[in-house]
């Protein structure tokens, strides 16, 4: 029997950002350098593939830092912690290394000179997610207030309406967070907003490239893990803009074939944090039932790179 026809529309930018792939190298190059155990604060990004593949290379995944021994390094994951965090490392004399994102730390940065001139923060973004957790840890409490919906707006209890600037996790959706600054906006005219967007550029390229598959496919299917912040956004971006079907898998045996009978055009995208390799899985799975064609659908080129810390340069000359 002949295989149905499918078209793949390859969603470019997808994966892998600058400040995930830095992370995961920083991992790498701590077991280069100091060998197992190396001990990671939080899973180091937000994808069980990777993480297992640390961990079978010797890396150890905790939640809190004193479940990690004075005499092993520790990794913070490049989500951002508190400065508690970094602080009381710093009391055990361990050595530590810090893969926060650096988009990341530049939101950490800003909320830290709003307060030194006096300015209460709010951010917006979801709650109990390791990035929010670090974020409104860089202050002390009650100087960061959380706001998730534009209904949340009307509610925040403020110091003085006056003196407010506001942040933004940086893996939220880009349309999503326009209502809930407008809402700031009106009900606090003077607040002070990013000199530059917080939301950073590779969740938006990715978010924009599912805006120009969505139409043309009957179906989406984001590669991501469910605990992934940008994965889950684009599943939503997805939905908003013309594709009914849209899904977030893990792996291609999360694929409900029985939802995709007749389907013709497919979308295919992965989220910050998914390897390539899980992509590929998924378009052989497709491979095997039908007779697919795959056309890239690009929207951006992506040349950003950042440095691993100063720490792991030698292993980094190295290699």
């Amino acid at each position: 029997m002949s295989k149905p026809p499918l078209t793949i529309h390859l969603a470019a930018p997808r994966g892998f950002c600058a400040g995930v792939d830095r992370a995961i190298k920083i991992v790498e190059m701590a077991l280069t350098k100091w060998g197992a155990p190396v001990y990671v604060r939080h899973e180091i990004v937000h994808n069980k593939y990777v993480v297992d593949g640390l961990r079978d290379k010797g890396a150890v995944f905790v939640e809190e830092l004193d479940e990690c021994p004075d005499d092993r390094p520790v990794i913070f994951s490049a989500h951002g912690v508190a400065k508690v965090v970094p602080a009381e490392a710093q009391r055990r004399n361990m050595i530590y290394v810090d893969a926060t994102c650096p988009l990341v730390s530049k939101v950490h940065i800003e909320a830290e000179r709003h307060s030194e001139s006096g300015l209460q923060i709010i951010m917006i973004g979801h709650a109990g997610h390791p990035e929010t957790i670090g974020t409104m840890g860089q202050l002390p409490d009650g100087e960061v207030l959380l706001v998730e919906t534009e209904a949340d707006v009307a509610d925040v209890d403020v110091r003085d309406p006056d003196k407010l600037a506001f942040v933004t996790q940086t893996t939220l959706s880009v349309d999503d967070t326009k209502g809930i600054v407008a809402a700031l906006n009106n009900r606090f005219p003077n607040i002070v907003g990013p000199h530059k967007e917080d939301i950073c550029y590779a969740t938006t390229n990715r978010q924009e490239a599912v805006k120009e598959v969505a139409p043309k496919v009957d179906a989406m299917l984001v590669v991501g893990a469910p605990n992934s912040s940008n994965s889950k956004r684009l599943v939503e971006v997805g939905s908003k803009n013309g594709c009914d079907y849209s899904q977030l898998v893990q792996r291609s045996t999360d694929i409900d074939w029985r939802a995709l009978e007749g389907i013709s055009a497919l979308g295919i995208t992965a989220g910050a944090s998914a390897p390539e390799v899980l992509v590929n899985e998924v378009i052989d799975a497709f491979r095997d039932r039908f007779d697919v064609t795959v056309e890239i659908v690009e929207t951006a080129v992506e040349r950003v790179n950042f440095k691993v810390p100063r720490v792991l340069r030698d292993v980094e000359a190295a290699s």
